[in-house]
């Protein structure tokens, strides 16, 4: 299994990225997949999650302003990432769930993608 995140950078507050995780090495149609962060200093943080459906899950915290995605042709999942604020400074890795739940909890991951909000 082979994740690789892309698309991370600086950006200013309410500013957005597109960030990539190009997958391999498993079924990637038929599992479900998610993203988390760890900003600096701090544990990580589940931020969304996206099951074999489509059917899409956020936390409350970036609820509205992160959009979760997949093409199943491409092997690939996104993060649409706007409104950017301050805190939201962190890596963001994608996961692999070990089932089509996003209860299921997280078995493979990438080496993640820098997002840096700064003016």
């Amino acid at each position: 299994v082979q994740l690789v995140e892309s698309g991370g950078g600086l950006v200013q507050p309410g500013g957005s990225l597109r960030l990539s995780c190009v997958a391999s090495g498993f079924s990637f149609s038929t599992y479900a997949m998610a993203w988390v962060r760890q900003a600096p200093g701090k544990g990580l943080e589940w931020v969304s999650g996206i099951n074999s459906l489509g059917d899409t899950y956020y936390s409350d915290s970036v609820k509205g302003r992160f959009t979760i995605s997949r093409d199943n042709a491409k092997n690939t999942l996104y993060l649409q990432i706007s409104s950017l604020k301050h805190g939201e400074t962190a890596e963001y890795y994608c996961g692999k769930q070990m089932a089509n739940s996003l209860a299921a909890g997280l078995d493979y991951w990438g080496q993640a993608t820098q997002v840096t909000v700064a003016s």
